[in-house]
């Protein structure tokens, strides 16, 4: 071949400009509200795409300029955009899902959902009344002008996250002496000690209609089975939160009413169940306590508890009243102006203000909670059986029929709170809370 002439000195290697159309396919690829460092990458692409082969004016041989492929951009895993089918597969996953995500996540999901399907909230406010499609409303509302491919993207990330959650969460206690059929506790029996456990701990352990119907079945097979005492306890750092106030988001197919008729009378046969209950029931309080979880304490004979756990009744603050037992027991346990403060003004107990108080029976240092309690509950189990029955039987018999007596009464005058403005308001209240994203 023939050779081409040396380079003459003082020869420049050329850069043509970027052409017009490079330009504005590089703009193009720019994600929505990418600022300086976008730019400069799409600066870069231009500058890449404008390399041309040229000849350099003046040189005794051609010479050529690098021809650079073209450059893919890319994004943090944050700003790429979610494809249709990446968001379609996320639908099908929610709905796959096992467990209850609970109710500030499914508002979340709701809200992400509509933004990235329909875009900003446009939609009329809905009545105050109607607190479910409120909450609904402010959670989209919440979002503002979030775009739609950043909402479908937060949803994916929000799905995958629960997916994820769920199949790394604990495996259930299967060993012998555990007991099947239970979705929201553990409950098991061995040295002679039945254990039922409120296993919700991602929820702080709330209470579900599910779970109270379950606790209602394990009392009644812990009073049959051969234990000799029965402790409750929760799984995580909480005792219980209390309700779930997702309970009052399942409105049946008879309305509101119908849902706080048939919510009083699963209320009144979970708390006939504490006050029949024939064995020695200890309550293990191994964290905050909150509503039913503590307004029961004065039906069990005995309660420990760690000393972080604390005692909350918010019945004011949810347009609501007292229950378990609580108008009767707790005046009768503390007395009734320390009484008052806690069921009528929301006062909460640390653990040792409410052993002072007589409403827990000991205090423990949350380092040795665990080992020194269950050291006494196993001594206490090796008591005779049936003398232990007896003497609570004897103990508490003289008061069953009051106990039962102030239980309907407190679950008529809940019923009607549940239909009240005051109750709807309060609650609608709390949901807006959560659903500020």
């Amino acid at each position: 071949p023939v050779q081409p002439p040396r380079r003459r000195a003082g020869a420049r290697l050329a850069v043509a400009p970027a052409s017009r159309p490079a330009q504005v396919e590089a703009a193009s690829l720019r994600p929505p509200g990418s600022g300086m460092a976008a730019a400069a990458a799409a600066a870069a692409f231009c500058l890449a795409r404008g390399l041309r082969a040229r000849p350099v004016c003046g040189a005794s041989r051609t010479v050529h300029a690098v021809c650079f492929p073209v450059i893919q951009l890319h994004t943090t895993g944050a700003a790429m955009r979610v494809s249709q089918e990446d968001f379609e597969k996320a639908k099908d996953q929610l709905k796959l899902l096992k467990e209850d995500p609970g109710n500030e996540v499914k508002l979340k999901l709701y809200a992400l959902f509509k933004q990235a399907t329909e875009g900003p909230c446009s939609s009329p406010k809905p009545g105050m009344l109607d607190f479910v499609k409120k909450a609904k409303w402010d959670a989209w509302s919440s979002l503002g002008s979030l775009s739609k491919d950043n909402a479908r993207q937060k949803y994916v990330d929000l799905v995958s996250s629960l997916v994820s959650s769920e199949s790394s969460s604990q495996v259930k206690d299967t060993t012998p002496d555990s007991k099947h059929g239970y979705e929201t506790l553990q409950v098991t029996t061995t040295d002679n000690i039945t254990k039922i456990m409120l296993n919700r701990p991602e929820k702080k352990n709330a209470i579900t209609t599910q779970m109270y119907r379950e606790i209602i079945q394990a009392l009644e097979e812990a009073a049959k089975d051969d234990s000799v005492i029965t402790v409750i306890t929760g799984n995580g750092d909480y005792y219980c939160s209390g309700n779930d106030l997702n309970n009052f988001t399942n409105i049946p197919s008879g309305g509101i009413e119908k849902m706080a008729k048939d919510g009083a009378v699963l209320l009144e046969n979970f708390v006939n169940h504490f006050i029949d209950f024939p064995k020695p029931l200890i309550a293990v309080v191994n964290g905050p306590a909150v509503g039913i979880s503590v307004t029961l304490l004065g039906l069990f004979d005995i309660v420990y508890a760690t000393d972080r756990a604390t005692f909350h009744t918010p019945f004011s603050e949810l347009g609501q009243s007292p229950e378990g037992c609580s108008s009767y027991m707790f005046p009768k346990i503390m007395g009734l102006s320390k009484a008052n403060e806690m069921l009528l003004f929301n006062k909460k107990l640390t653990a040792g203000e409410a052993c002072a108080q007589g409403l827990v029976t000991e205090v423990f240092p949350d380092r040795a909670f665990q080992k020194e309690v269950w050291i006494r509950l196993k001594a206490y189990a090796t008591l005779p059986k049936n003398s232990l029955a007896l003497s609570k039987q004897l103990i508490r018999g003289v008061e069953k029929e009051k106990l039962h007596a102030v239980n309907c009464q407190e679950c008529e005058l809940l019923r009607e709170r549940w239909l009240s403005d005051e109750c709807m308001n309060a609650i609608m209240s709390f949901f807006g809370k959560k659903s500020k994203l």
